[in-house]
């Protein structure tokens, strides 16, 4: 019974979080970010103690649910481990675990590492071993494509029945580096989890670690009974975290994720997922056989050479934010020498050192203005999102990338705070103007800019050319978008490393200009396609929990 009931949550939980970075119809309200709110690492960035307090005290009481039940990777990596047991088979004839001691060195030493490293302002280790965020960048560049891919596909298919219920929607890889490091991601984790459950998440993952060191303790533990275990050793061969030494009757509980399998796989009621008894402590509560002694001198020496190793990258990381005014190539062909952070971050500084590069922000943005970064913020800034204006502008009304963040990288703002916000400053090139090259009438930039900071002036043969006010504008990036000088924009928006208080505008500002705000108003519409692409999708996800079921035959 607990396992099913864990199963069910945890597809649940993954259905939701990844049909919430893929959904790109605002079929899911914004109130689901609250999914993302509760995964440990955004929580300790964003410093919400209320969640923090949650999950030590979950992990205290019932042992590591968190990773069984709350973080998508570790209900990933089940998934995954189900898939290469044989969905179907014979329970003999299925893929068989067995225990191994577990490779402290190699956890704590990661931990370690990733702790200090946040310390140091060196957020990129934590990105790419946090287990939300590593999952989210999978979601994010891998799975959101083909899930698009299908879209496109059903409205092919339906348009030729003169059927016009779908759309279709651009597909394009936003990062190739992202797109790589996702790759990779899904590829490594896959492949642990396939020939050996649960390794990633209690080796690599610094939470898993870190949650083991507080399930040691946990009140409601799965315990042995050595009156009713007879060492058949069938526990560990269902036990996907390999923690389960049989032959000693032992459970190493810093490893256990309370995944239940065990209980339904012992046939002589030995296991039980219960309190402490007041008798004598069992054999399966004692330390793990084999367990190094303690060596403090080892461990001061251990902890004093990562911090003393780690320095180095984060001296690193903070040479590459000095040199943020780095020559920068972009699509408008201009050098642009400082990175636009998006609306809320407060700039380069307070971004990088919250962000795990998750990339939620990036794939719900309506406008298309995010993008993964590679070297623009510095080394440890890698695949944080940043603004650029070659698929769109940043509508001027959206906050959708603030009110996502479950990080407080990019912090709230409310519509009025995002039209102050200035987060770049436009920058007019009159040689490169078609009104001066080629003595044609536009306009095209003024008539985009929500703030009027770009105008047009009389110029010359009746024509006029933009002027601009840099103190008024946002950096929207509207008037670099629409821009159609080629091969160079003649007006580009210059980044501020730290968002400024754009001054009010005496002319009233235009709220909303036409493509973006289509595009976004495209992005909040429910089609009626939307509901049942996402119904089949959450359908699918039930399906695949179901099968996660795997029944014993009766004892």
């Amino acid at each position: 019974m607990l396992r099913e009931l864990r199963i069910a949550v945890a597809v649940v939980m993954l259905s939701l979080v990844t049909f919430y970075f893929i959904d790109f119809a605002g079929l899911l309200p914004e109130g689901f970010s609250v999914l993302e709110h509760i995964q440990f690492v955004p929580a300790v960035l964003s410093l919400s103690t209320a969640v923090l307090v949650a999950l030590v005290a979950l992990t205290l009481l019932l042992g590591r649910l968190y990773c069984s039940v709350i973080c998508p990777m570790g209900i990933f990596q089940d998934v995954i481990a189900r898939i290469s047991r044989g969905l179907g088979k014979k329970p003999k004839k299925k893929k068989r675990y067995q225990y191994s001691p577990a490779r402290n060195i190699l956890r704590y030493t990661l931990l370690a590492a990733t702790v200090v490293a946040l310390v140091s302002g060196f957020t990129l280790l934590a990105s790419l071993l946090d287990p939300y965020a590593a999952y989210g960048r999978i979601a994010a560049n891998v799975f959101a494509p083909v899930y698009l891919a299908g879209n496109n596909l059903l409205e092919a298919l339906f348009t030729a029945m003169g059927n016009y219920t779908f759309y279709r929607m651009d597909i394009y890889v936003r990062s190739a580096f992202a797109l790589s490091i996702a790759l990779l991601t899904l590829l490594g984790v896959g492949y642990l989890a396939w020939k050996h459950g649960r390794t990633y998440c209690n080796t690599i993952c610094p939470v898993g670690t870190f949650l083991g060191l507080i399930s040691r303790f946990s009140w409601w533990k799965i315990r042995i009974d050595p009156a009713k275990c007879t060492h058949c050793g069938v526990c560990a061969t269902r036990c996907k975290a390999s923690c389960i030494d049989s032959r000693n009757q032992r459970i190493d509980y810093s490893r256990c994720v309370d995944c239940f399998d065990c209980l339904d796989a012992c046939r002589q009621d030995a296991l039980s997922f219960s309190a402490p008894k007041k008798a004598s402590v069992l054999p399966s509560e004692a330390a793990p056989a084999k367990a190094a002694p303690k060596d403090p001198s080892r461990r001061e020496f251990l902890a004093t050479t990562l911090a003393a190793t780690l320095t180095v990258p984060a001296l690193m990381a903070q040479g590459h934010g000095q040199q943020e005014r780095l020559r920068l190539r972009d699509g408008s062909g201009h050098t642009r020498q400082v990175p636009i952070s998006p609306p809320g971050s407060l700039g380069h500084e307070h971004l990088g050192q919250h962000c795990t590069a998750c990339h939620l922000c990036i794939s719900k943005c309506p406008s298309r203005v995010l993008k993964p970064a590679l070297l623009e913020y510095g080394l440890s800034g890698m695949m944080q999102p940043m603004m650029y204006f070659d698929k769109g502008f940043c509508n001027y009304d959206c906050t959708v990338c603030s009110d996502v963040c479950p990080n407080g990288a990019i912090l709230p703002l409310s519509v009025e705070e995002k039209h102050r916000t200035q987060v770049g400053r436009v920058v007019f090139v009159e040689d490169f103007c078609i009104v001066h090259t080629d003595g044609t009438s536009c306009g095209a930039c003024s008539e985009h800019c929500p703030t009027q900071a770009v105008s047009m002036i009389p110029y010359r043969d009746g024509l006029t050319i933009p002027h601009t006010n840099p103190q008024i504008c946002v950096g929207c990036g509207g008037c670099e978008y629409v821009c159609p000088a080629t091969p160079h924009k003649a007006i580009y928006v210059e980044g501020e490393a730290v968002h400024q208080e754009a001054l009010r505008s005496k002319i009233p500002a235009r709220m909303k200009s036409s493509s973006t705000a289509s595009d976004s108003d495209a992005a909040k519409k429910t089609p009626p396609f939307n509901v049942l692409n996402g119904s089949v999708f959450l359908l699918f996800l039930s399906s695949m929990g179901a099968s996660l079921t795997d029944r014993h035959p009766p004892r």
